[in-house]
């Protein structure tokens, strides 16, 4: 990675489709899928991720170099309805070793949604997936053995 400066700056900014409500967070939930129709907080902590990976793509070696999120302490204090757009601002505040930490921010163009920080880790992406993968894939657990009936 070349020499990132402590106080980089980024901004984004994405129009919030139907989605990324938070009934499209996880379908599978009917608890979810009453909740009134706004942006989920799975997809804000998303949208800060995104905000800091292009913060620091002019830096990496792509995709050879990657970052990935170790931390995240945001709060979400207002709701955004679909159709707005929102800007999320992510300033470099911290780097030690491969560790690099960022204070975040969201506006929804009516209200300041989110404030917080959120920490990357860089990796070797194809070391870190090897190592991943090593972890092997095992069958879910049924709860039950395979001798019962």
């Amino acid at each position: 990675m070349r020499e990132v400066p402590i106080g980089l700056e980024h901004e984004f900014t994405f129009e919030i489709p139907h989605t990324k409500i938070v009934a499209a967070l996880y379908p599978e939930s009917p608890e979810f899928a009453t909740m009134p129709p706004v942006l989920a907080t799975g997809f804000l902590v998303g949208l800060l991720e995104w905000t800091c990976v292009r913060a620091l793509m002019p830096y990496l070696d792509w995709p050879r170099e990657q970052t990935v999120g170790t931390h995240i302490a945001v709060s979400h204090q207002a709701a955004t309805p679909p159709g707005l757009s929102v800007t999320c601002h992510a300033r470099l505040s911290d780097i030690d070793g491969r560790r690099l930490s960022f204070e975040v921010t969201a506006h929804d163009g009516q209200d300041l949604i989110s404030t917080g920080t959120h920490e990357r880790a860089l990796i070797d992406a194809a070391r870190f997936t090897r190592r991943v993968l090593s972890k092997g894939v095992r069958a879910p657990s049924t709860g039950t053995s395979p001798n019962s009936a």
